[in-house]
């Protein structure tokens, strides 16, 4: 089947939510073809007929330092019908509690080859367009004209230079081309067709493609080529290489810290975002600036974005909620909680027609919005075989109190469930949220009895068969206190079975690091990331995929660098998962998919492998009073979403 999709309709922004919508559902297909023989009918105006020059780059232009914005823009920009079309001007504030968040620009910014809109469809965004033959071959179309953030031209020789000259060069990318970019072992073969379309075609369907081109940190598949080349060794000398930077680094090494798109901390780095970072790191204020070559307009022929600046305040991370009540922040979800929600609502009121912002509760999409990661791979065999035993993973999920901590955490507001999707969902049962989580100390204690090796001692507390005493280290990134109060109840219960829970703050690449080497015990981390998902997404997060599965970090590192590192696992009911992964891959049957997905539900509600703890806990959002078309009811998630990305803040405006 041939699937082409383009961007000549306009992008309605309406904000309304839609549960099972998807691009690849056969009615999708259906009504999408019909409308686009509409489009071959009725004359329509896809493209504005006059651009209107923003006050921010008029004297650049007027000096000659900057094109106008016809010769600025693609020859045929994505054009966005935005609900309230807005004016040009203005900067907003936003704090960050660490340095490594300047990358959210590029999560908010989300210029993606592909892109979610609302309803969770993908549509094409840098691309132009692109055509899918049987989710084998991939044919991108980019749009003529389109340029970086430093004026030079974005065509095929950046995907070409990505592809053969960083995936494929052994110095910057030891292991080859990132996994996401792998099907059956096999890399796809990569055809430059001509200066503005490229081809990827792999012999098995490549189903996860464009969702990973799609994500909140995306698989960056082109450079710019014009910038790096100047610290390749292909076409650099090493020793001017090293001379022009200073360094004595190898030029590889060079390259690599140059190479960011995701991490945006290289200022020199052109984008393809609607801002630019203006800001080397260190520091405590980024400025990121209007990108004047950015490939978006409105219906009135404004090109987008319309707000001149965004500014990043680096603060610890415990004042953020203050400052954020205080009126310092324009729009700011990061770095607060539902525990924050009273004292910002009831600044908000106090102040009334002089307060400065608005402060709306979003929807969460997680499949647990705080879940428990028994580590399945971790060093220490007696734990290994404990944490391997299903009744032992029960056991801990019975004795935890979830409508106490509902209450007394979440003033009842949120959902007592495993990690797992939500009612949302078209694939949900009732079963997948309540199996094992029923608070049931009798029925825990006694799974723990029947493990045989871990009785409890004269004190109450069970000992392994090593004659120590059974306590369980949970480690956290220490950036949310939410988590520690949430263990603090849970280390309660635990008692009354046996257990000694002891909480272990730290930080986050820390405990990233302690993970991935087998390290912890037990984490703590948000579940499923996308809970409400249709048959049509890649159930990635329910086999073995990546490192960053905190359950079985090694196993994911086995599977990312194709048995290079890690470990193979060897659980029966996992390798089941990861065979139903592959047929589903295999597979574009609707009601076949469905299946899959839910025995794979099956499995994970049955079985354990995480511990969630509640769902649907709101996000509150605090936005300035003026700041516009910021939806008051939002589903904030990170994959898929980016948080605000799919809400377009390139459309945002200060009135």
């Amino acid at each position: 089947m041939k699937l082409e999709i383009t961007t000549g309709c306009y992008q309605m922004f309406n904000y309304q939510e839609s549960k099972h919508s998807n691009l690849f559902k056969p009615e999708s297909i259906i009504i999408f073809l019909v409308i686009m023989t509409l489009f071959t009918i009725i004359p329509m105006k896809l493209y504005a007929e006059k651009y209107i020059e923003s006050e921010y780059f008029i004297q650049k232009v007027q000096n000659n330092t900057l094109p106008s914005i016809e010769n600025r823009i693609p020859k045929k920009p994505r054009l966005i019908n935005v609900e309230e079309p807005g004016k040009y001007g203005g900067e907003i504030r936003m704090f960050i509690g660490r340095t490594k968040d300047i990358r959210l620009m590029v999560v908010y910014g989300y210029s993606r080859l592909v892109g979610y809109n609302i309803n969770r469809d993908l549509v094409p965004d840098i691309l132009e367009k692109f055509e899918i033959i049987d989710n084998k071959k991939f044919t991108f179309y980019l749009r003529k004209g389109h340029k970086w953030s430093d004026g030079t031209e974005f065509t095929s020789e950046d995907f070409r230079y990505w592809w053969q000259d960083v995936a494929n060069n052994e110095k910057l990318s030891p292991s080859g081309p990132p996994n996401d970019m792998i099907q059956d072992n096999e890399a796809p073969e990569f055809k430059v067709i001509d200066k503005y379309t490229v081809q990827y075609e792999w012999k098995k369907p490549k189903t996860s493609f464009l969702n990973r081109l799609a994500s909140a940190s995306p698989l960056f598949i082109y450079r710019p080529a014009h910038y790096l080349k100047q610290f390749h060794i292909k076409y650099t000398p090493e020793e001017d290489i090293k001379k022009n930077n200073k360094s004595k680094r190898n030029w590889a090494a060079i390259h690599n810290k140059k190479d960011n798109l995701y991490k945006f901390d290289n200022p020199d780095l052109p984008t393809l975002q609607p801002w630019f970072n203006s800001t080397s790191p260190p520091a405590t204020r980024y400025i990121f600036k209007k990108n004047p070559y950015f490939h978006r307009v409105d219906q009135n022929g404004r090109q987008l974005p319309y707000l001149n600046q965004v500014r990043f305040s680096q603060v610890s991370a415990s004042l953020i909620a203050a400052k954020a009540g205080a009126g310092e922040s324009d729009l700011q979800a990061r770095n607060l909680s539902l525990k924050s929600f009273p004292f910002l609502k009831k600044n908000e009121i106090k102040l009334g027609d002089n307060s400065k912002y608005k402060t709306y509760l979003w929807k969460g999409a997680k499949g647990s919005h705080i879940a428990l990661f028994p580590n399945l791979n971790i060093n220490n065999e007696i734990l290994k075989e404990l944490f391997r035993d299903v009744r032992f993973r029960r056991a801990l999920s019975l004795s935890i109190d979830r409508e106490l901590i509902n209450e007394a955490l979440y003033f009842g507001l949120a959902s007592e469930s495993n990690n797992t999707v939500l009612k949302e969902s078209e694939l949900f049962k009732e079963k997948y949220k309540t199996s094992w989580t029923q608070y049931d100390i009798d029925k825990a204690n006694d799974l723990l009895d029947k493990i045989g090796t871990i009785n409890k001692g004269s004190d109450g507390f069970r000992v392994m068969k090593n004659g120590k005493r059974l306590e369980i280290i949970v480690e956290t990134s220490g950036e949310s206190e939410e988590e520690t109060d949430v263990l603090e109840l849970i280390k309660e219960s635990w008692e009354e079975i046996g257990i000694k829970l002891f909480s272990k703050p730290s930080q986050r690449d820390v405990l990233r690091n302690r993970i991935f080497s087998g390290e912890t015990m037990m984490a703590v981390w948000s579940g499923l990331e996308n809970g409400i998902p249709t048959r049509n997404f890649e159930p990635r997060e329910l086999a073995v995929t990546s490192q960053q599965q905190f359950q079985w970090p090694k196993w994911g590192q086995y599977v990312e660098t194709r048995g290079l590192s890690g470990e193979k696992a060897d659980l029966k009911e996992v390798i089941m998962l990861n065979d139903l992964l592959v047929k589903w891959q295999n597979t574009s049957e609707q009601n076949l998919r469905k299946k899959i997905w839910q025995d794979m539900l099956d499995i994970h509600a049955d079985q354990v492998y995480t511990i969630g703890i509640v769902s649907g806990v709101k996000q509150p959002v605090v936005v300035r009073k003026n700041l516009k078309n910021v939806p008051k009811n939002g589903i904030y998630n990170w994959d898929p979403g980016a948080h605000f990305g799919i809400y377009m803040p390139d459309t945002f405006w200060l009135e």
